[in-house]
Parts: structure tokens; C-alpha cells; sequence
């Protein structure tokens, strides 16, 4: 039995070694105990799934495998040859009779249903290793970085074969070849940790190994040299291609934890989320949600206390920064796909996105809510999907209700405003943010609350706004702008004046 825990992976950006860009990062994951084999899986023992008909019980393997065998019309690994003396095995450089104590050379999809028949057979539940317990087996058997080894401590680096060896050769802690001889499959579809960043000079490595059809291989084969050889390698295939890559097995009754970091390619929610987070918008000046939540700090200075709503979240940055001030901060969206980008955030701690640039070129980013020093307030938050012209009642008793750019999307901006004090406590707060830019997609003509001509004389927005408000509320201060800046790409940024006003609720 190996015992889990918490387990750290990626390394950082000073480590002394050379790597990959998908090397570097964050990430931490609670493993469970499980069992693992001694050895890696033989041909030997390989063979026993072979001879009960392995590869013609379609029960075995994924829709993937099963796809791949029929193809490929597969009756046994790729590199074993049978004739009537039996079966033999066809090296780099040889054909020779088979070793039966040597690693099998298989394809993911192979391993996988080699597993499947094991379970079945064992009333057992047994799979490949996740990328987080190969790291903790390697931890348990004490193996040291590349560069510190005397005499290479398996069949590593072109050291001792060229080819691999029996796999009772090289034991490792209490198990033997966790690198070296083969390398090892594992469940892990290939992604970056939290905090990957794209490195300009190869951008094209990793990222499109990034769709969950590329499993991550470990440990390293008997001609693995350099960054190859070294703990934090990160490699990713098809599963199913050939490697000189094998696996070995573990019994573990815990779910199965796979990470899911995919792109977010939906291009009006990567808009936002560079809006929102993006390196562009790092300063207070240019970021329209840290402006805003400062206005609130300001406000309700010394009540932390304060109920906070925020009616417009999109991807979440106005209410991380609000929960830095308040501990009671409920936040809206009106679409799904926008309001699942700050729960994600809040539940996994990051999210990623890819946006369109020069022409076909594109570039990635990852906001990791760590680095944003935004963490340790995230559970002040809760995050909802709603309509703003129809609220539930539950969402009422506020000190403060934030609509940031929200009228010009809004159906009816008017007589949304005039229920929203019922939203607010006495002497609660109102602030809206506005560019008043109305688009009859989204507010029919004769719904907006200004921007038109009556009676030949010019009516304003604010106008119409208060018009509305004022037999309720009490207006503070004058009005002013807040810059909004959205990127577009990195040569294009769109830049948009807010009309900002501030509002109190009357005790009428």
C-alpha cells in the first residue's frame, strides 16, 4: 500500500534546470492510498490478456480503444512478431526471442484495457497511475534530480542498455523502475498547471497538446537523456501512439481526479475575462472593477460588515475585489457561461483563456486568483445566475448595489430602476456606471431613459435616470466618469467613458 496526501506539482520559474513551458506552475491535489504493482508489467504477464482473448472482447476497452483495435485489426503490441516457434520481439536495431521478464511496450489504449480485464478478472478496481501518484510513488522512493546522480539509479540515460531490461533489475524504494526501462502511461490528459504561461519562442509546444486526447507518459526509458530524465518532465501523446512507453498498474477505490483546465474560446466570455484580468488592465486607472470597488470602500468606510450586490458580474473581478473590503457580497450574471468563469475561479482558484490576435495568431493567458492577492477573501462571495429584470425576492436587504455597465443591456433600464429600492436598506447605496451606448437588440426605442429628442428639445440619459430615481433616492455628489478599457487584441483596445452616479436611498 502506498499512502497519500497532498502532493505540490510544477516547479518555479528560477529552477536551476532547463524546461518546458507546461513544466512550471502550480498545481496541488489530495491523493488517495492506493497499491501499486512492484514491477512494471511484463510481457509475461501481458501475454495472459492476450490468451484470454483480449483484443476480440470489445467489454475491455474505451469507445477510443475499441475504435483503434478494429482499425488496426491490433491481436498483440506493435513490436511483438509470432511465428510457429512462438512469439519474438523486434528492437531498434534486431528482431530476438521474446523477454518475458522485460516491460511490454503498449499504447494507452492497450494499458487501459489490460486493466479493465485485470478488474474484471480480480473483482478488483484497477487503472493506470494519475500523474499526482506516479509523483508520490517517485517521492516515496527518494529519487534525485538528474544532475545529482553519481551512476544513474535505473535503465535511464543510455547508462547501462539500449533497450530495455528485465524489470526485477533496478529497484527504487520499495518498488522497481519508477524511472527508467520504459516509459509509463499514466490517466493524466495533459494540461497546463495553474499559472502556465505560453513561452514566445516555442508556442506552438505545448497548448495544442492541451485537449484532453494526449495522456501524460512518466518516468523516463532506458534513452531518455537531459530534460527527458528530469523529475518535473512533462510529455503527452495520443494514446494512441507508440512510445517506448509501458505502465504500470494500481488498485485504488478513490475516483478518479482528473484536472480540467481547458481554454475558454467562447469569444465574447475571453473579451471579459481580459477586461477583467488581463496584464493590460493591471493598474487601478484602467481596471473599471478596482475603481469601483475603492468608490465602495469609500463609501461604506469602517462597515466590512455591509451587504453588497453586484448585478453585472461577468467574470467576476468587481466581486473579488468587493469581498477584499466586505464580508457579504452576492454577485449576478445574466448568462451562464459568463457567471461560470468566477466560480471556477473560486473553486479551483484559476481559469484560462485564449484570445484572438494578429490575424490567425491567438495567445493564452491564465489568471491564477493567488497571484492576484484575492484568495483568502473568495469565500465571501456568492455567485449566481440571474436576471436583473427579474429578481427573486430573497435578494433584497443590501447597504450597497453596484450596476456596473448594466442599463444598456437591460429590457426596460427604467422601470428596472424604479423597483431597485426595494433591494436597499435605508440609506443603503446605489451606484451606476453607464455609458448609456443603447442598442435596440437590447432596449427597444421607446425604453430608453434618455439619448433622444421630446419635443424637439434634447433629453439625456441622466435625465431619464433621474427622473426615475429622485422621488426615492437623494443623489450625492456630481457625476463623473470611470474608464473602461476592453482589449480586443494586442494591438486594439476599445476605450469607453462611464458616466458614474451615486445614489442614497431616501427614508420615505
Amino acid at each position: 500500500p502506498v499512502s497519500g496526501g497532498r502532493i505540490k506539482l510544477g516547479k518555479q520559474p528560477d529552477y536551476h534546470l532547463y524546461g518546458w513551458d507546461n513544466e512550471y506552475g502550480n498545481y496541488e491535489e489530495e491523493v488517495a492510498d492506493f497499491a501499486a504493482a512492484k514491477y512494471l508489467t511484463s510481457n509475461k504477464e501481458y501475454l495472459e490478456f492476450i490468451k484470454d482473448n483480449g483484443y476480440n472482447r470489445e467489454e475491455l476497452w474505451t469507445e477510443e480503444g475499441w475504435n483503434w483495435r478494429n482499425f488496426k485489426q491490433a491481436e498483440m503490441p506493435l513490436f511483438w512478431r509470432k511465428n510457429e516457434d512462438g512469439y519474438r520481439l523486434r528492437l531498434v536495431a534486431e528482431e530476438i526471442d521474446m523477454p518475458w521478464n522485460w516491460p511490454v511496450e503498449v499504447n494507452y489504449l492497450e494499458a487501459k484495457a489490460f486493466c479493465n480485464w485485470k478488474s474484471i478478472k480480480t473483482g478488483k478496481n484497477y487503472r493506470l497511475p494519475t500523474e499526482a501518484e506516479w509523483y508520490t510513488l517517485h517521492n516515496k522512493a527518494g529519487l534525485m534530480e538528474v544532475t545529482d546522480w553519481e551512476k544513474a539509479p535505473g535503465n535511464i540515460n543510455l547508462e547501462y542498455f539500449t533497450s530495455p531490461c528485465p524489470v526485477n533489475m533496478f529497484e527504487q524504494g520499495s518498488f522497481f523502475d519508477i524511472i527508467g526501462n520504459v516509459w509509463q502511461w499514466s490517466e493524466t490528459p495533459i494540461t497546463g498547471y495553474p499559472g502556465f504561461k505560453v513561452h514566445p519562442l516555442y508556442d506552438d509546444f505545448s497548448t495544442p497538446t492541451f485537449d484532453g486526447k494526449h495522456n501524460l507518459i512518466k518516468g523516463g526509458s532506458w534513452i531518455s537523456t537531459g530534460n527527458e530524465a528530469t523529475i518535473h518532465s512533462r510529455y503527452a501523446f495520443r494514446r494512441h501512439f507508440y512510445q517506448h512507453a509501458g505502465f504500470r498498474y494500481i488498485e485504488s477505490d478513490a475516483p478518479l481526479n482528473i484536472q480540467q483546465a481547458d481554454y475558454e474560446t467562447d469569444v465574447e466570455v475571453a473579451l471579459s475575462c481580459e477586461e477583467n484580468w488581463g496584464d493590460s488592465v493591471a493598474s487601478d486607472d484602467n481596471n473599471m472593477a478596482k475603481q469601483l470597488a475603492l468608490l465602495a470602500q469609500n463609501l461604506l468606510i469602517d462597515n466590512t460588515d455591509a451587504r453588497v450586490l453586484d448585478l453585472n458580474a461577468d467574470t467576476g473581478r468587481l466581486a473579488f475585489e468587493l469581498a477584499r473590503h466586505f464580508t457579504d457580497v452576492t454577485a449576478l450574471d445574466f448568462t451562464a457561461r459568463m457567471i461560470r468563469i468566477p466560480i471556477h475561479l473560486q473553486e479551483q482558484g484559476y481559469v484560462r483563456y485564449m484570445m484572438k490576435d494578429e490575424g490567425e495568431l491567438v495567445f493564452y493567458h491564465d489568471v491564477v486568483l493567488e497571484e492576484q492577492g484575492l484568495s483568502e477573501f473568495k469565500d465571501r462571495i456568492v455567485f449566481m445566475q440571474a436576471d436583473a429584470m427579474n429578481l427573486k425576492p430573497n435578494f433584497t436587504g443590501y447597504d450597497l448595489i453596484i450596476l456596473p455597465a448594466l442599463l444598456e443591456e437591460l429590457s426596460d433600464p427604467s422601470l428596472f430602476l424604479s423597483h431597485i429600492d426595494r433591494r436597499l436598506n435605508d440609506y443603503g447605496y446605489l451606484i451606476i456606471a453607464s455609458d448609456y451606448d443603447w442598442d435596440e437588440q437590447n432596449t427597444p426605442r421607446n425604453k430608453w431613459p434618455g439619448g433622444f429628442k421630446e419635443d424637439g428639445e434634447p433629453v439625456t440619459s441622466l435625465e431619464g435616470i433621474k427622473k426615475v430615481l429622485e422621488p426615492k433616492f437623494n443623489l450625492i455628489g456630481e457625476p463623473r466618469d470611470i474608464t473602461r478599457l476592453v482589449k480586443k487584441s494586442s494591438r486594439v483596445t476599445e476605450h469607453r467613458q462611464l458616466q458614474l452616479t451615486i445614489w442614497m436611498k431616501k427614508d420615505v
